[in-house]
């Protein structure tokens, strides 16, 4: 049997095809984009397959018919007209300092469709040199021009919060957008697609029908894999999997299914797997999180310590609609950008109140999200966050050992040693035991580890619970005070009350911690009479 190509890495359609590489054929979507409007914009994450979508329509544009043979497209398109496309890929305008390296870095973008269709010598300004590029290739072919922008965001995400370089490179990409509008009438189709959204204001100024597909149930399953494509098209693959891991392939799908499933770009939406990570585990054979050894984005951190956010709160967040429509540099919160760049997504939606819950989308996300955190928000290296301790930490939980267990903690948060900088952020911190939930959060959901801090309950906010599968350990600490008076916090604010309904004992756990040795020094325990 021939072994399966995976495309990892490559995001050109006819590549993928002529070179037999696996396929999860979306070309019905396609066509169905190519047909929905004229101007339109899609946000998705990285690495969820923007750039094949944008590479498969300009193959569909370009007539290139031979490649969409036995595909779901075949029966929907019938003429196959040969347009004239101009398909700009931004990420290489990414890194550059001033308005004048960007201006120079779009100019040379450009180069190759000059090469095609000419070039006046009057034409200085990357607008004025796409203005003349659509205008001669619509000349010379009869035929209007489809452009497709590839990461039209990556100029700009650099400097979210550098106003006078961000307002000056947003002036270079509006004069270089500007041409899309003021040349409808040569224009066949124009789509636009990037992580983010910029104001049409700021950026598209002049394409008012800019329509935003990007929440829309229809293309929901356009990116990435859904779990009927994964069920279907990779079943073999699970199978081969499952003789690794000595599992069954029922058990196999479930491993993959925590990992790397729980995408919904929609309210109503099909269950989306990432497509670069589930790919490469199949090519490897291996669980890993693939999609996190590519790097947390770095302006995605800068814009969570600009807001102050909430990690612990990233479990359920409640947000209306108009939450995903905030434009980038309008943002007051970083949740818009945190679901635009798929650390969250939706897992509900409620159409009477229009509103979304949001939530971590997988395994992978949690783990790695986290772990890129940690030296952020507590000063903790994340290479000193040892499986061992989780380990043993968990079993003797499971086992009701809470004395053992606190010991464990003790005696690992002794061992490890913080990077520096772990004075300053003790005294960011909203309070001293705060900062001990966002060092416990962090280290528990880096290993997978079910536990919520800050938990709303009648009486207030449970500092921690975490959850077992026989019982629930409700933990409040203190910094300055003991750990009697923290568990009487727990009995006079009924912070348990809420845990007794589901049927599992309820620890109460009081703890003091030590603010010169980072460590839980006394702890008393409640169990249920």
């Amino acid at each position: 049997m021939m072994t399966r190509r995976y495309p990892i890495g490559i995001q050109t359609f006819s590549n993928i095809v002529r070179e037999n590489f696996l396929y999860v054929d979306k070309t019905d979507l396609v066509w169905q984009l190519a047909h929905v409007a004229k101007y339109i914009f899609m946000s998705r994450p990285r690495r969820f397959g923007k750039s094949l979508l944008t590479s498969t329509l300009e193959s569909y544009f370009k007539g290139e018919r031979e490649l969409f043979e036995g595909l779901k497209i075949m029966p929907l398109e019938q003429e196959w007209t040969e347009y004239p496309v101009i398909h700009l890929d931004l990420s290489t305008a990414k890194g550059r300092d001033t308005a004048e390296e960007l201006r120079q870095s779009l100019l040379f973008l450009l180069g190759d469709a000059q090469q095609e269709y000419g070039r006046d010598e009057q034409e200085e300004t990357p607008g004025q040199c796409l203005t003349g590029i659509i205008k001669r290739a619509y000349e010379q072919t009869g035929r209007q021009v489809v452009v497709l922008v590839d990461e039209y965001d990556a100029p700009l995400l650099e400097v979210l919060h550098e106003n006078e370089t961000l307002a000056a490179k947003r002036k270079v990409m509006q004069e270089f957008y500007q041409p899309l509008k003021a040349n409808e009438r040569m224009i066949k189709f124009c789509f636009i697609t990037g992580i983010t959204k910029f104001s049409q204001l700021s950026i598209f100024s002049t394409i008012n029908n800019l329509m935003n597909v990007t929440m829309q149930p229809r293309f929901s399953a356009i990116c990435g894999i859904t779990e009927e494509e994964v069920k279907s098209a990779f079943k073999d693959d699970i199978a081969q999997m499952a003789e690794n891991y000595e599992c069954t392939p029922e058990e196999m799908f479930q491993k993959i299914k925590l990992r790397y499933d729980g995408y919904h770009f929609a309210g109503v939406s099909a269950d989306i797997y990432n497509p670069f990570s589930l790919l490469s585990a199949f090519a490897e054979g291996e669980l890993k999180d693939y999609w996190f050894a590519t790097g947390t984005p770095t302006f995605l951190i800068r814009q969570m310590q600009h807001f102050r956010t909430d990690i612990t709160s990233m479990d359920v967040i409640e947000a209306p609609s108009e939450s995903f429509d905030v434009p980038t540099e309008a943002m007051t919160t970083a949740l818009p950008l945190l679901y635009q760049s798929g650390y969250l997504t939706i897992k509900g939606y409620d159409r009477e109140s229009l509103t979304y819950t949001l939530s971590i989308p997988n395994q992978e996300v949690r783990i790695g999200f986290t772990k890129g955190l940690l030296p952020t928000y507590v000063g903790l290296d994340s290479g000193n966050v040892q499986v061992s301790f989780a380990l043993k930490f968990w079993r003797t939980l499971k086992k009701d050992d809470i004395e053992l267990a606190m010991q464990e903690m003790q005696t690992y948060m002794a061992s490890i040693p913080y990077v520096e900088g772990f004075k300053q952020k003790l005294e960011e911190a909203a309070t001293k035991e705060g900062f001990y939930e966002y060092t416990l959060y962090l280290i528990f959901s880096m290993l997978n580890v079910y536990v919520k801090t800050q938990v709303k309950c009648t009486g207030g906010r449970t500092d921690m619970v975490v959850w077992m599968p026989d019982t629930t350990y409700v933990f409040e600490m203190k910094v300055n005070g003991t750990a009697q008076e923290a568990l009487e916090q727990i009995d006079s604010k009924s912070y348990a009350l809420p845990y007794r309904q589901e049927g599992k004992k309820v620890v109460k756990v009081g703890v003091r911690f030590d603010a010169e040795t980072r460590t839980p020094q006394e702890w008393v325990v409640a169990r249920p009479v």
